[in-house]
């Protein structure tokens, strides 16, 4: 049988309030030369028996339910092993796709030019009702850059300017790696940084696709136990100081000191004690060193952050 252009994966678990949604959002599109792959990672709600039902109805859905639970990255790099099509894009079991050109839109430009290796859209952000909070887009309509362009600017900002798993399109070819397993939060910009490493990034304003905001995440869990922070600073260690971001010896020190202030500013917000701050600050900073430096840091500071703008714009 031919491959299919396109494998859609939902990585699925315990997500049954919100999987209808996400596979009518993928059966709805315009482009049909697609498979999509639910791999459910032993769910203990009604999703097993939701999948089941559109599956039955439906030869383009694949549906496989792990023998063992293998966790949220094992099962995310499952996909990427069985997906049979030239390109993927992922979709959360709770989240939807914003419209029905997303594939067909997203396909065109990432056909359009070989050395595209990521291809990103704006996103809605929803909630658990399906109601548009706010729509995010850090980028110009129809931005074609280096990917190490935007991998540079994520680094200088601390942030996940592209978006999590259900907004981008990428080659499976160029992401046989694997997600890394040595990350859980911020395991999907890591990927983000290998593939922009090896092309191009492609933006779309359009919001093609919606993610939901909801109590039940399992970032929500792991920003409680500040892994963003920790994982930002392994980012730094593992991109920071490669040759194509340019940055000096002072500004990886100024990236890796804002992520020690960070953790002090939930202390002196008292959102955390002093003792867990040290602690974990004391991870990267001898705390002597940290306190000696926090007048020099809020001296630079507005120069980084006036920096920051410039690259943006």
């Amino acid at each position: 049988m031919k491959n299919p252009k396109i494998s859609v994966c939902i990585p699925s678990y315990n997500c049954g309030p919100f999987l209808a949604d996400a596979i009518e959002s993928v059966l709805a599109q315009s482009c049909s030369d697609f498979e999509l792959l639910i791999i459910d990672d032993c769910s203990t709600d009604s999703s097993a028996e939701i999948i089941a039902g559109f599956a039955a109805k439906d030869p383009r859905i694949i549906f496989l339910r792990n023998e063992a639970n293998l966790g949220m990255v094992a099962n995310w790099n499952r996909c990427i092993e069985l997906a049979r099509g030239e390109f993927i894009h992922y979709l959360f079991a709770d989240d939807t796709f914003a419209s029905p050109e997303c594939l067909a839109r997203m396909l065109h430009v990432i056909e359009s030019d070989p050395a595209i290796s990521l291809v990103v859209s704006a996103r809605n952000i929803i909630d658990e009702d399906s109601r548009v909070k706010r729509v995010a887009c850090h980028f110009r309509d129809k931005k074609v850059a280096p990917g190490t362009e935007v991998i540079r600017r994520c680094l200088y900002e601390a942030r996940n300017l592209i978006g999590e798993p259900s907004v981008v399109m990428f080659r499976k070819s160029q992401a046989l790696r694997g997600f890394h397993a040595g990350y859980a939060q911020l395991v999907d910009l890591e990927m983000w940084f290998y593939l922009l490493e090896q092309g191009k990034f492609a933006f779309l304003a359009e919001p093609l696709a919606s993610f939901r905001d909801h109590p039940g995440q399992q970032t929500k869990a792991n920003m409680r136990r500040m892994l963003h922070i920790d994982e930002s600073l392994m980012l730094l260690r593992d991109f920071a100081a490669k040759p194509y971001n340019g940055f000096s010896a002072f500004t990886r020190w100024y990236l890796t000191y804002s992520q020690g202030y960070r953790i002090w500013k939930l202390h002196r917000q008292g959102l955390i004690s002093r003792e867990i701050a040290e602690q974990r600050i004391s991870k990267t900073f001898d705390m002597g060193t940290f306190l000696r430096f926090l007048p020099v840091y809020k001296i630079f500071n507005p120069l980084f952050k006036l920096r920051g703008s410039l690259l943006r714009h």
